[in-house]
């Protein structure tokens, strides 16, 4: 916390200073530091409600005097609350933009892809909207959504903001699943047509789970089989793993080429060991990794040729 709130002032000085720059590079980087001072602690803690408020200070000023200016706005969601997000327009913002979303797992704060994504979106021309499942304040009842079976009801509710934005293209939308298990946003995009490009995990755990029923129970039949689930995706799908992750490789393979066989418009990116992004969530070099996974999305939504030189 002494850390964060020292980069948080250091921020404060800078604007006082007229130097932007400065301020929100110490407000981005205030928010990893009141991140990792609020994990150790329960949702319950007063320390770590001190810390997440702070965090959401200092996102809100990095979002406001960012050039572009962005938005903090609330999206509705049918589950009783409201969304909190991020819109984070591209420098060049003239005319409807292509958009990419970015959701992590249940937990996963949108704070971390201020810093983490916004810029790989930024620098191809594309809208960013960072989104969480944890509600417009440390007070919101996240509880009531860890265990849902139905969480895949948010990914249609965030599409229906964002193609109401006149300045987004509703034709080039694309979804980013952040995290090491993103089968809730692949069951969200499965029966929502209106997605241009997704990175997830496109429905692979759902077919692994599905296999490991059968085995357990004794049950016959190709292990991997495609499910209902990714044979309702209907846009390209980029599925990027990692050697070590929770999957092994030769099994990620092996779902994947199952999704080949049936048709599916599927890509799968391994990073090796040897390459580093390999971690699970490709913790080791997330830079690596988001810049393979931008610069398809890029290519997917026809937006290659507004890459920055």
């Amino acid at each position: 916390m002494r850390i964060a709130e020292a980069s948080d002032k250091r921020g404060h000085a800078a604007l006082r200073g007229g130097n932007v720059l400065t301020a929100n590079s110490n407000w981005l980087r205030a928010i990893g530091y009141y991140q990792a001072a609020a994990f150790p602690f329960e949702r319950t803690d007063e320390r770590h409600h001190a810390a997440v408020e702070s965090m959401r200070s200092c996102a809100a000023n990095y979002v406001r005097h960012r050039d572009p200016a962005g938005e903090v706005v609330l999206i509705p969601w049918a589950s009783g609350y409201p969304l909190e997000a991020y819109f984070l327009p591209p420098r060049d913002g003239s005319g409807p933009r292509p958009a990419v979303i970015c959701i992590g797992e249940p937990g996963q704060p949108k704070e971390e892809y201020l810093f983490k994504m916004a810029r790989y979106a930024n620098d191809r021309g594309m809208s960013l909207l960072a989104v969480d499942l944890l509600g417009a304040g440390s007070d919101e009842p996240f509880e009531d959504v860890v265990g849902r079976s139905d969480l895949e009801t948010v990914i249609g509710d965030i599409m229906d903001y964002l193609v109401a934005r006149d300045d987004v293209d509703a034709r080039q939308i694309a979804i980013v699943a952040d995290g090491g298990s993103s089968s809730f946003v692949a069951r969200g995009i499965a029966f929502d047509d209106r997605f241009a490009a997704a990175v997830c995990d496109g429905g692979i755990w759902d077919l692994h789970e599905r296999a490991f029923l059968r085995e357990r129970f004794g049950r016959t039949g190709s292990g991997a089989a495609v499910s209902r689930v990714a044979r309702n995706i209907k846009c390209p799908v980029l599925i990027p793993a990692g050697e070590g992750g929770w999957l092994k490789a030769d099994r990620v393979r092996e779902l994947y080429e199952g999704l080949k066989a049936d048709g599916r418009d599927v890509t799968l990116k391994i990073f090796t060991n040897e390459e580093t992004g390999a971690a699970q969530g490709h913790l080791d070099n997330p830079t690596l990794a988001n810049e393979f996974i931008f610069d398809w999305i890029a290519a997917r939504l026809g937006n290659g040729e507004r890459v920055a030189s």
